[in-house]
């Protein structure tokens, strides 16, 4: 039914959209595409596994870990990588090659510790219960996730729209050499946002663990391509079009596996975007501008 669906839909779209938030906010700021996000994503859905199974902690504490950890492993990514390179003036093909490399090194390591096949959170840990509203059946977990995400979003604009960091932010986006004149520490908000965006990635690789009850080495994959198309589709670095972005993706991928076919999900979803941005080349929000030194 067509609002079932639209559950699915909203679930799955507001998981995407906080991942690609994560994506966006390296790439508005720190102006790389950072390949091993997919990868950060795969790391914080194994934390909050090994939190929930082998120390029997609660699940949101398990989330709160897995955020935890994916912050920190993107701070370092940052540290040991990128920032190696922005001193250097690396070209910008250089950290994306280099953040695929990292990217390779996480999910052949994941692979090694845990095993290829598919592991599970254990019984009783996801919420069983479930709500009725009409022709409609939320689970419980379904509402949590929508929930969590957007509650998560909604931090980030605020931080983003309303604070000193914001502004901050905004200015080093614009002009990152403009923004240290002006007395902005650019270095540590470079590390600040790696933490931030890694963070926000680990949460969606536990949500979408806990949809699906489904954890793999190479799970982060698939959303990295995903990742992409919403920022490419939102406008490059806008944060309000890979919200919108992400949102539209994931209704698009459920609403043509439910009345199209169950394995043209991504070809359908994709084709939509790749027709948009035949209209729009520069995205939803996005402007055909250079981002100054």
């Amino acid at each position: 039914m067509l609002s079932q669906q639209l559950l699915n839909a909203l679930t799955l779209g507001s998981v995407y959209a906080l991942f690609a938030l994560g994506f966006t906010l390296v790439f508005g700021v720190l102006a790389v595409i950072n390949l091993s996000h997919g990868a950060v994503f795969m790391v914080g859905s194994y934390a909050a596994l090994v939190v929930v199974t082998r120390f029997a902690m609660p699940l949101w504490l398990g989330l709160l870990v897995a955020m935890a950890v994916s912050g920190t492993l993107g701070l370092l990514i940052d540290v040991l990588v990128l920032k190696r390179l922005r001193a250097r003036n690396a070209p910008h093909l250089m950290p994306m090659i280099a953040t695929l490399g990292v990217a390779i090194i996480l999910s052949s390591s994941a692979q090694g510790i845990f095993g290829a096949e598919i592991l599970r959170f254990p019984e009783g840990t996801i919420p069983a219960g479930e709500f009725i509203v009409g022709d409609v059946h939320a689970r419980a977990i379904e509402i949590g996730i929508v929930g969590i995400a957007f509650a998560l979003m909604a931090a980030l604009l605020l931080v983003i729209r309303r604070s000193r960091i914001g502004r901050a932010l905004r200015a080093i986006a614009e002009s990152p050499r403009a923004a240290a004149l002006l007395g902005i520490n650019v270095e540590g908000l470079f590390h600040g946002t790696a933490f931030v965006a890694a963070a926000l990635g680990g949460a969606a690789g536990v949500l979408i663990g806990l949809d699906f009850n489904a954890i793999t080495p190479l799970m982060g994959q698939p959303i990295l391509h995903k990742g992409i198309a919403v920022i490419i589709l939102g406008g490059m670095g806008d944060i309000r079009g890979a919200l919108i972005a992400g949102l539209f993706l994931g209704f698009a991928e459920v609403m043509s596996k439910a009345y199209i076919s169950s394995q043209m999900g991504d070809a359908v979803a994709f084709g939509l975007l790749f027709l948009i941005l035949l209209v729009k080349p520069s995205g939803l929000f996005g402007r055909v501008l250079e981002r100054k030194a």
